[in-house]
């Protein structure tokens, strides 16, 4: 979805509307400007070879256009009573260029741009250099705003267009607001934001699902590979095992790609036994784990997993896939944990850390609603492990002396959750200010549980986050409580193997509650019974 059908103009709206409710009073009353560039096609180092263009998101966010190499020029005038006259928004595009139809899709003409895009003016970009000058003439007291322009992290605006209006005496020129305020508007979604989020979802639990259904078509042997499949010709896609994480992230990348998503949302976690442990590896370059797991044991040697009659069998071990796509510029991001080996089923410690998690998301799912703060989803989510570890015997001490040390945080590193929409770790500046008169000062639990939050906000409607508590077992954070007297040290060591567990979905917050927008299931049940073949 893009063009006419994405509701750019209300966001360029809304953003003017925000801008206003922070600029110094001076410039309140004086026209409002808006200049973006939009980014570029990339280029390998010191090489023509294009690399995946994907849109800058604040521009996208004002304009639903993805052509490399545009530009923005949005005026806003607080003065015009008239709603038609006091908006208007110029998208310049670059030309049609004859020597390169032969090396790349051209981009669209004004003509076919008109239908494409909700703004109220399209032109070329070699004309955007006297727009600037006569909008200059027309409203000599602009205020122009721009995203920070000494940053690397955006699209620079050409020299040309900024030094026309920094020598102008009569104009202000800033980067101190757009930025911050175009984080607040996107912090909330629209309807029309909420159907790209959704249709992202829907394709990557697709995805996940279809990981999980070929694990359990190997379980049961139906995965077959027919005469000559991998020495006289390739193996196809029907005869494809997931025996590497890389083989798993094959088949989900493939699956998004096969339903139209262009981009992933990030770059894809899956990570199998320990390596489950670390929260942000993107490696996926190991096979799984066959016989006793050791740390750096990988001795699989390409002998088949599956099959009627395996030469050795898997290890049993889990699977976490954190992975999800874009829709047009909106992301998905939807973790699951599956077993793998011992036939699709989860050993009896897996269960019990996999239910645990399980526990601390849907409990925490069912407090969100507006009004309340996510520091108190994060407390929640180490209350429950908590108990859960104490129960398991692999805590000891009451739950207030536990949840004083901080302990659980070498268990629970990191946030319950964050912002998403069009960014995976959505508008940072708004999801976490760094003024915040909103974090809750009594029954706070210890500092330890915040380090990492990305999210530290009452939640309001229309926001979209993720919950995604996890457990894990990591040699470097078990160091900080290896001297511990509430762990129970030797019934550790049992634990240590497991790596990790994460399970994550993405949720909009309704005006009462919530709605889960990931599709794909996560009960014990359901993921045993497809990961072992059952059905």
């Amino acid at each position: 979805m893009s063009g006419s059908s994405y509701c750019a103009r209300a966001h360029v709206q809304r953003t003017f509307e925000q801008l206003m409710n922070v600029l110094p009073s001076q410039l309140k009353e004086k026209p409002q400007v808006i200049l973006l560039a939009g980014g570029k096609t990339p280029f390998r180092n010191d090489t023509d070879r294009e690399l995946p263009f994907r849109q800058e998101s604040n521009f996208y966010y004002l304009s639903g256009c993805s052509v490399p190499g545009s530009f923005l020029l949005a005026l806003y005038q607080p003065e015009h009573t008239n709603a038609s006259t006091r908006l208007s928004i110029k998208l310049s595009i670059p030309e049609v260029q004859a020597a390169d139809l032969m090396w790349s899709v051209p981009p669209p003409t004004i003509g076919e741009a008109k239908q494409l895009f909700d703004v109220t003016d399209i032109a070329y970009s070699s004309e955007l250099q006297s727009t600037i000058e006569l909008l200059l003439q027309s409203h000599p007291e602009a205020v122009f705003h721009t995203l920070p322009r000494n940053s690397s992290l955006f699209p620079p605006l050409p020299e040309e267009y900024m030094a026309t209006i920094v020598t102008s005496e009569t104009h202000t020129a800033t980067d101190a607001y757009l930025l911050s305020s175009l984080h607040k508007t996107r912090l909330i979604k629209d309807e029309n934001e909420v159907t790209m989020l959704r249709r992202a979802n829907d394709i990557s639990s697709r995805a996940h699902e279809t990981v999980m259904r070929v694990l359990g078509n190997a379980v049961q042997g139906k995965i077959l590979q027919a005469k000559g499949a991998g020495i006289d010709r390739p193996l196809l896609p029907g005869e494809w095992l997931i025996e590497k994480e890389a083989e798993a992230e094959a088949i989900f990348v493939a699956s998004c790609r096969r339903e139209g998503a262009v981009h992933q949302a990030y770059l894809p976690i899956v990570a199998a036994s320990r390596r489950a442990a670390t929260l942000h590896y993107c490696c996926n370059d190991r096979e799984f784990t066959w016989g006793p797991v050791k740390p750096h044991d990988h001795l699989n040697h390409g002998a088949l997993a599956h099959g009627p009659a395996p030469e050795r069998q898997l290890e049993p071990q889990l699977l976490l896939i954190d992975a999800g796509c874009e829709w047009d510029c909106y992301s998905a991001d939807i973790t699951r944990t599956m077993p793998v080996g011992n036939g699709g089923k989860f050993t009896e410690k897996g269960k019990q850390i996999y239910s645990l998690v399980l526990e601390m998301q849907q409990k925490s799912m069912k407090i969100l609603k507006p009004g309340v703060h996510w520091d108190t989803i994060q407390l929640l989510c180490h209350q429950i492990l908590v108990e859960g570890f104490l129960d398991l015997g692999l805590f000891k001490g009451s739950k207030a002396e536990v949840l004083r040390s901080g302990i659980s945080s070498a268990f629970f590193p990191h946030g319950v959750g964050h912002s998403l929409g069009m960014d995976v770790h959505d508008v940072p500046s708004a999801s976490k200010p760094i003024i915040n008169t909103t974090v809750p000062q009594d029954n706070v639990g210890h500092p330890s549980f915040y380090t990492y939050l990305r999210l530290r906000l009452l939640l309001a409607e229309g926001m979209v986050v993720t919950v995604e508590p996890g457990i894990y077992f990591h040699e470097h954070l078990l160091k900080a409580v290896e001297e511990s007297e509430y762990v129970n040290h030797n019934l550790l060591e049992e634990y240590r193997e497991m790596g990790g567990v994460r399970i994550e979905d993405d949720v909009l917050i309704t005006s009462d509650g919530c709605e889960n927008l990931t599709k794909v299931r996560s009960d014990v049940e359901w993921l045993e019974s497809v990961c072992s073949g059952e059905i």
